[in-house]
């Protein structure tokens, strides 16, 4: 099969899923009550999130009318979609919602390996391939993860999948400004950033302006985890502070975001 590698992807998304699996577990059965930074949302409420849309996923793998079912859902219920399947299984126990995800998610990948990286599938926004697919389930669970390890107040271990986080969030782009009814500046934006194993991440084209700063801060601000002011990014050129207030690496209405902590810089 041609495209991008779906075990090495498979595997960054296991490997992801697993410390937040673990992080659960080693906290109690209590975590998965415990309110997280998304208002109005609990652990569990986290966990679910991610089955559902792992269900989805696999739906739409199967094709277009397996899907329409998720997507009509999601044009009725519009920007309250999440908090809807957040609270749909509150009374499921915690043993039965940690199954429900490793189930969902093994059927997703196992689904997605079978159809290939390049095969289209449809989604919320635009068609794309299943290796883009499986890239925005492993962000997903990247940034709702984050929400589980700031509520059990632990750092968020770092896995391979990082890398596939910032390379998609940097490809957002475009999806920031539909997001938020705006059209695409005409200047280049480049994405430069220090890993944390001391790696240098590189992602765009020269000539333009360029954000620059840490990956996981960058991520952060991508999936509006944390606000601008809260990390050391910078931005260089207007281009760049314009995208740098209104990033979206995910699909949908845009998102509230968090509000600052620190004074702006």
């Amino acid at each position: 099969m041609s495209g991008p590698d779906l075990a090495a992807l498979a595997a960054h998304l296991d490997e992801e899923t697993a410390v937040l699996l673990a992080t659960i577990d080693a906290a109690g059965e209590k975590a998965w009550a415990t309110p997280t930074p998304s208002a109005g949302w609990i652990v569990a409420d986290q966990v679910g999130h991610l089955a559902y849309f792992d269900e989805a996923a696999t739906a739409s793998v199967a094709g277009p009318e397996r899907f329409a079912p998720y997507l009509d859902e999601a044009v009725a219920l519009g920007a309250e979609l999440c908090d809807v399947v957040a609270a749909r299984s509150r009374d499921v126990a915690p043993a039965a919602r940690r199954d429900s995800l490793v189930e969902a998610r093994t059927t997703m990948v196992a689904a997605m390996e079978a159809a290939g990286p390049s095969t289209r599938v449809p989604w919320y926004g635009p068609d794309f391939s299943v290796a883009s697919a499986m890239t925005g389930r492993i962000m997903e669970t990247w940034a709702h993860g984050q929400d589980v390890y700031d509520a059990l107040g632990v750092a968020h271990p770092v896995t391979a999948a990082l890398f596939d986080v910032a390379r998609l969030c940097a490809r957002t782009r475009a999806n920031s400004y539909a997001a938020h009814g705006m059209v695409v500046p005409a200047t280049a934006v480049a994405v430069e950033l220090a890993a944390p194993d001391g790696q240098r991440w590189r992602f765009g084209d020269d000539g333009g302006d360029r954000l620059c700063g840490d990956a996981v801060e960058f991520c952060l601000i991508a999936t509006q985890r944390r606000h601008r002011a809260d990390t050391s990014l910078v931005a260089d050129g207007a281009a760049a502070d314009e995208w740098l207030s209104i990033a979206q690496a995910f699909a949908g209405p845009p998102g509230a975001g968090r509000a600052a902590t620190e004074p702006s810089r």
